[in-house]
């Protein structure tokens, strides 16, 4: 089963007033995702982003931006740098591999050799 986890890129304290609140105490988080399971990570190029008033806590999605926040989000947005997309083997797949090949080259020998019986 493969596990899920958001990896912090980039935060970003904004000086923009909340639209829901108005005070000046935003921030923008930037994530990548990174899927994790049994025989392998794999960094992903999914990018997403949030921002949060830290006075009441509200998420301010794109629909409730001003002018003001769009312009600071465009600006963010081209300083963040993803990680690249990548594919990380763990040892499990290592130790797998390595017995397949082993039980092949093991069963091409005996049947080279004639030494199945029968």
């Amino acid at each position: 089963m493969m596990k899920e986890k958001l990896i912090v890129l980039k935060e970003a304290d904004l000086t923009n007033n909340c639209p829901e609140c108005f005070a000046q105490d935003l921030r923008l988080t930037f994530y990548q995702k990174e899927s994790y399971g049994k025989l392998f990570h794999r960094t992903t190029r999914n990018l997403s982003h949030e921002i949060q008033c830290r006075k009441c806590g509200s998420v301010i999605y794109p629909v409730q931006w001003t002018q003001d926040i769009d312009r600071t989000f465009e600006y963010y947005q081209k300083l963040v740098s993803p990680n690249r997309s990548s594919i990380r083997f763990t040892t499990l797949f290592y130790v797998l591999m390595l017995l397949l090949i082993v039980l092949a080259g093991a069963g091409t020998y005996m049947f080279i050799q004639g030494g199945f019986p029968g």
